[in-house]
């Protein structure tokens, strides 16, 4: 049986479709879901991009009708509609594929006409009767993809920023409670995988905490100013065509009020229109965390590799079997996806800086791949901070009779000795231990090179991994 869907025509510049009636969505929309179809990844997945698309065309449409350019009726449809993707509704009508040719045109013909067909309802209008509020004539008044779309970039990666906090602070916070679970539980520090002095667990894991810390400061200081500079009101070049003087003005007020952001206009809008250096620095930081994170990640792999042929310094908790052919074999499975995340978001980086490169003279056009490459970025490094947390850092336990084991079995304690006995003695010890097997404290203990009480006093956790505060 054939069922009859109900469509609606519309036309463009090429010609004429028939689009589903109950689409919010119009006939360049469609054409974009219809060439487009590479990633996978839609437009409503990411739901902080569409608020920011909307809360811009929100604050142009308050800019016009100040400026009497929009009628008060639509006007307070626009408004309606933005509203109602503020809030997170029809975030389904926005199918079109993240990667898209046409610098982004796909995406704000896609608001344009979710917008549209919103207002038209609430006008008691039909969807696609445009004479009574137009996405290009209505909703786009005094607008350009060109500045549309990298301020809403730009406004969504600050709504994304705010959100990653959350899981950064909550990891930071997770390595630093277990670094004064392990404040003193001694242990070998290593360089270039070989023995080096003693330190404490919790050193190591405190160290883990501020290396991730000073990324989020980074993040924190320098990316919430530089996004917060926009080109909207610049247009199709960053020449302001079609805008009435004011209106600029009027639109980064009215977006700085109904964001809460500190939004400013860019003092040269054709440079900041082709240019895309705040989108490579924010990529960068996000690649030095992924960087800082998959090290974190290796380290714990390392301390915890084993259990009985590794360093088996701490435990992970198990989470699920590790072998279809080996009994009883456990992998560290959540370090491992970090790994992964780490790895995709450093790929990313690279695609965001070809990207920028590729723009030429007063656009880039391959701003879409920024666009979606930035939004994966952060939600990536989100979730993996998360599930990193939750799933690993928090249920660590030590072993610390183990720790303690490899240390006094270390050659690498003999450094500690160096100010008592000088450098050639303590070589010699070193050299003997490691031929022989046997103890460092057993040598110098047998050759009555130092008292017990200096010994001791050399030995104690205070002095090893710390400045010394006797001798």
């Amino acid at each position: 049986m054939n069922i009859q869907i109900k469509t609606r025509t519309e036309k463009d510049l090429l010609g004429y479709k028939e689009i589903p009636a109950d689409y919010y969505f119009g006939i360049q929309t469609y054409r974009a879901v219809e060439n487009f179809n590479l990633s996978q990844s839609k437009l409503s997945h990411f739901p902080l991009f569409i608020k920011a698309l909307a809360l811009v065309k929100l604050a142009c449409a308050e800019s016009n009708f100040k400026l009497n350019k929009l009628p008060e009726n639509k006007y307070n449809a626009i408004k309606y509609a933005c509203d109602q993707l503020t809030q997170g509704a029809f975030h389904e009508q926005f199918p079109i594929d993240m990667i898209q040719g046409g610098a982004g045109t796909s995406t704000n013909m896609n608001a344009n006409e979710v917008i549209a067909n919103i207002g038209l309802e609430y006008l008691q209008q039909t969807k696609g009767d445009y004479q009574y509020l137009h996405p290009n004539n209505d909703v786009n008044m005094s607008q350009s993809t060109n500045d549309v779309y990298p301020t809403s970039i730009k406004l969504g990666l600050l709504f994304a920023l705010d959100q990653f906090n959350t899981p950064f602070t909550n990891l930071i916070q997770s390595f630093r409670a277990k670094s004064e679970e392990f404040s003193d539980i001694l242990k070998m520090g290593r360089t270039q995988l070989q023995d080096a002095v003693p330190m404490t667990l919790g050193q190591e894991f405190a160290a883990f905490a501020t290396t991730l810390q000073n990324d989020l400061n980074k993040i924190n200081q320098i990316m919430p100013e530089a996004l917060s500079v926009v080109n909207l009101g610049g247009t199709a070049i960053g020449t302001g065509i079609n805008t009435e003087v004011e209106y600029r003005e009027q639109a980064i007020s009215a977006l700085s009020r109904i964001t809460q952001k500190n939004i400013s206009s860019s003092p040269d809008l054709i440079e900041a229109t082709s240019d895309m250096g705040d989108f490579v620095l924010l990529s960068s930081l996000l690649k030095r965390t992924a960087t800082k994170l998959s090290k974190i990640a290796n380290d714990l792999r390392l301390l915890s590799s084993g259990p009985r042929t590794g360093f088996n310094e701490i435990h992970l908790e198990a989470r699920q079997p590790g072998s279809s052919i080996m009994p009883g074999k456990v992998n560290p499975v959540i370090p491992e996806a970090v790994n992964l995340a780490s790895y995709q978001v450093i790929a990313n980086d690279l695609a965001i800086t070809l990207a920028a490169e590729a723009g030429q003279l007063q656009l880039n056009a391959m701003e879409p791949l920024i666009a979606f490459k930035l939004f994966e970025s952060i939600e990536l490094l989100s979730k993996a901070m998360q599930m990193f947390q939750t799933k690993c850092i928090e249920n660590i336990q030590a072993n610390p009779a183990h720790c303690q084991a490899l240390v006094e079995n270390s050659i690498g304690i003999i450094t500690a000795l160096n100010p008592y006995l000088g450098y050639e003695t303590t070589t010699r010890i070193a050299k003997q231990a490691n031929e022989t097997g046997t103890s460092v404290l057993t040598l110098i203990k047998a050759e009555n090179l130092l008292s017990d009480e200096v010994l001791l006093d050399a030995m104690s956790i205070q002095n090893m991994v710390h400045p010394k505060q006797s001798v």
